[in-house]
């Protein structure tokens, strides 16, 4: 009986051995699997919204996810970030330029009056 168990794990090793390593058919081994790619991409033609990163998901690999997709994604994000930044303190300055216009001109009206009298 143990004759047995012994030439049943060898033939079942064998078998598990020649599925893996490819038995002389095909091309080789295992055929190649194409890489999952991400599939929910981020548009390419606008600013990216709230909408489009709740619904961005990262596909799986064989440790947590892949890390060019998450870096793509996260540079995109990131450079955005530092255009709307950008932005802002553009518009911050102007509108900060904008109000000393105002406050001198008005500065200006009232001091004119005084004057006068």
């Amino acid at each position: 009986m143990f004759l047995f168990l012994v030439i049943a794990l060898a033939v079942v090793v064998a078998a598990v051995t020649l599925a893996v390593v490819g038995g002389g058919e095909g091309d080789g081994p295992l055929p190649e699997a194409a890489p999952e790619r991400l599939c929910d991409f981020l548009p390419p033609d606008r600013p990216l919204n709230r909408a489009d990163v709740d619904s961005l998901r990262f596909p799986l690999a064989a440790r947590g996810y892949r890390m060019a997709d998450v870096d793509d994604a996260l540079g995109r994000l990131g450079a955005e970030l530092s255009e709307r930044d950008a932005r802002i303190a553009d518009l911050e300055s102007a509108l900060a330029g904008a109000r000393a216009a105002i406050s001198h001109v008005s500065m200006e009206k009232h001091a004119r009056p005084k004057e006068q009298q």
